[in-house]
């Protein structure tokens, strides 16, 4: 049982992946390189902390239940602060476009939204 949930977040992780290419490729072929590399920075802000996270739960497998519910718990801390840190140096960046940057990033969280309604 613990393999199929790592494979469904492998899949999400995945797509997750592809939603925010799409996006960039798709926000820079209507708007221009600089609302993409915008698209890109959040797309970035979404994944890097929800890779953080996966690795972060997984490396956990087989052991006792409060450990794995502590895990959880860091990991998210984690990826909260890491979400954070990251959006106060995308914000750094000269000539960034607001539109763009949300919108990779709410496509990158939709990912999850979907990924419920399907199971």
């Amino acid at each position: 049982m613990a393999n199929k949930e790592y494979l469904v977040v492998e899949k999400i992780i995945a797509y997750q992946a592809l939603i925010i290419l799409l996006t960039i490729a798709s926000v820079s072929l209507l708007s221009g390189i600089e609302n993409g590399v915008s698209a890109a920075l959040g797309g970035a802000a979404a994944f890097f902390p929800n890779l953080y996270f996966a690795f972060k739960v997984r490396s956990k497998e087989g052991q006792q239940v409060k450990k794995i519910v502590r895990s959880f718990y860091t990991a998210e801390a984690g990826k909260l602060i890491l979400t954070a840190a990251l959006f106060v140096m995308i914000f750094q960046v000269p000539g960034l476009k607001i539109l763009p940057l949300m919108l990779s990033y709410l496509m990158a969280l939709s990912v999850f939204w979907f990924a419920l309604l399907m199971r």
